[in-house]
């Protein structure tokens, strides 16, 4: 579990994280988003020990990161996935996590295999592609066996089969009971992965919902060769093409079943649901600080 409350940084007169608090709960895939400069590096920092807060306080399963003995069997963490001595190969790059932690140098030969690096393990991690480094940095990562994974930017350098993998993987963590906060800025993927989102903005909590409840459905689009009575049944319908409705805020559900009544032959009856790109541009446009001349 990682349990944040109040938690503030500051850097001068600039607040990075302001008085955010939060509770994750094992079994869950938690999708931390928001603009760049909103403060989520920063705030995974503080949980990490890296970054001292201002105020407000971190815990990993009830502690403080400094204060975990062996911080890699509790919390595994990926931010910086070029963070490896390029002249050490991938293999003796988590030998040296492992011994760091007492952690068996039979568990670095299973996450490499995990990750799909047990070919590469004794290149030089200098040699690696971006892809490869992250499956690096997933494996130091999962070395401990965690309980709780943090990881920034999972997806990035992967392959079409790799992000495939990750969502898998994400999910399974999930499953076991282990507690799973990952940043993003990739929304199809975090729609497909996550179970709940904490979106901030400039620093500040602006959304924190499950993600179904994020992307509850908005109305219908139906299809037929005579829809004419409907527009008279549903007093918002529009109509989006010659033989085409939208209903906003009525489900399937109930435009099938006064379709039904009324006798009008449909060929498609589909649900508008919003997806994860819309919401998220919804609850940040005010949030943005670096955003671009059109």
């Amino acid at each position: 579990m990682i349990r944040l409350v109040d938690l503030t940084k500051r850097y001068g007169d600039k607040t990075a994280v302001d008085r955010l608090s939060l509770e994750l709960e094992p079994g869950t895939v938690t999708a931390f988003l928001g603009p760049n400069g909103a403060g989520k590096s920063t705030t995974m920092r503080m949980v990490l020990g890296l970054d001292a807060p201002t105020s407000g306080t971190a815990h990993v399963a009830g502690r403080p990161y400094v204060e975990l003995e062996q911080p890699l069997r509790t919390v595994g963490a990926l931010l910086d996935a070029r963070a490896v001595h390029p002249a050490r190969s991938g293999r003796d790059h988590l030998r040296a996590m492992a011994l760091s932690q007492r952690i068996p140098v039979a568990r670095v030969d299973e996450v490499l295999a995990l990750t799909g690096m047990t070919e590469a393990a004794r290149r030089r991690a200098g040699t690696y592609s971006l892809g490869m480094g992250q499956r690096l940095g997933i494996a130091g990562a999962l070395l401990g066996d965690p309980e709780v994974v943090m990881l920034d930017e999972p997806v990035n350098g992967l392959d079409p089969d790799g992000v495939r993998w990750i969502r898998g993987l994400l999910r399974s963590l999930a499953a076991e009971g282990r507690t799973v906060f990952i940043c993003s800025h990739l929304m199809s993927e975090v729609q497909q992965t996550a179970d709940r989102l904490v979106v901030v903005g400039r620093g500040r909590l602006v959304a924190d919902e499950p993600m179904s409840a994020l992307l509850a459905g908005r109305g219908t689009r139906v299809r037929g060769p005579d829809l004419r009575q409907l527009t008279g049944a549903f007093a918002d319908a529009t109509w989006s093409g010659a033989e085409e409705l939208s209903i906003p805020g009525v489900t399937p559900e109930r435009v099938g079943a006064v379709a039904h009544e009324l006798g009008v032959l449909l060929h498609e009856l589909t649900a508008i649901e919003p997806t994860l790109e819309e919401s998220y541009m919804r609850l940040t446009a005010d949030s943005v600080e670096y955003g671009a001349e059109a």
